[in-house]
């Protein structure tokens, strides 16, 4: 009976002993049974994985594993984010006032800076809370609101004087009809159909298309506020967007549209929001 309880022991327990190899003396003995030894083994781990985590979580060594951003990657997509919201407030900006100057021109109310705000709604919407589509809103209001809405030089513009400044003609020809500022705020130029017609001015196209009225016309934005429009081409050169040089061709002559009577040039040409007549300054 005793004999059965030692082996029973032997089988619970086990017995690490250090001993000298002459003397055969015991130097250090551990005794332990299989759930302690499972037991002690999962702790170890369990500190170990606590100790890498800690390090990894809490000091710079995590900039170290591959894939992880370190503090200029943050940087640099903090600085982008900033970059596409300035940019969206840009582009809401000319949006605006491309619209606003169309309806000007064709004698129609313009727009308000509402209706842009909910055209965008949807999209900006994705992904935005309430505190930030306000701030938006209120970004774009106060940008509207500025005096140089519709930067074409993207640098520091010359602020000359109109009558110091050199318009290339537009179109050799003779002037058929004559400035009036209440009936007729351009003048007409005839032409064979084909001509070129040149950009008087360094600039940039502000709107590019068909219009039943007025067929093929082209607007470019100049320097101090200046724009210059052609009505009734028979073909355009240029694209919405496109920088153009004084002297280079735009258009060419033609009879399209609903009011012309043959082929000419319907050319306007507005200062600060007001027409102007063109034969003030440019020799036709």
């Amino acid at each position: 009976m005793v004999r059965n309880k030692e082996q029973i022991k032997k089988v619970q327990t086990s017995r690490m002993t250090l001993s000298d190899d002459k003397t055969h003396r015991q130097l250090w003995t551990l005794r332990f049974s299989r759930m302690g030894l499972f037991l002690t083994v999962a702790s170890s781990l369990f500190v170990l994985i606590a100790i890498v985590f800690s390090a990894i979580a809490f000091t710079p060594l995590k900039t170290f594993l591959p894939g992880y951003p370190d503090a200029h990657s943050k940087r640099a997509a903090i600085q982008n984010a900033i970059k596409v919201d300035s940019l969206e407030s840009v582009i809401y900006r000319w949006e605006l006032y491309t619209e606003n100057l169309s309806r000007i021109l064709e004698g129609r109310e313009p727009i308000q800076v509402d209706s842009i705000v909910r055209a965008h709604a949807d999209l900006l919407a994705q992904g935005k809370e309430a505190q930030a589509l306000a701030q938006r809103d209120s970004l774009l209001r106060s940008n509207v609101a500025r005096e140089e809405q519709f930067e074409v030089s993207g640098g520091a513009a010359r602020n000359l004087p109109i009558e110091g400044m050199h318009f290339f003609t537009p179109l050799k020809g003779v002037v058929s009809q004559g400035f009036t500022p209440a009936i007729h705020p351009a003048i007409d130029i005839t032409a064979p159909a084909g001509t070129p017609v040149m950009s008087v001015l360094d600039g940039t196209v502000i709107s590019a298309g068909w219009d039943e009225k007025t067929g093929y016309s082209l607007m470019i934005q100049h320097e101090n506020n200046l724009i210059s429009v052609y009505r009734h081409n028979r073909e355009l050169l240029r694209s919405q967007g496109d920088k153009v040089k004084a002297g280079t061709p735009v258009a060419l002559v033609g009879n399209t549209g609903s009011q012309t009577t043959g082929e000419h040039l319907h050319f306007e040409l507005w200062h600060e929001g007001e027409a102007i007549d063109p034969t003030r300054y440019i020799s036709f």
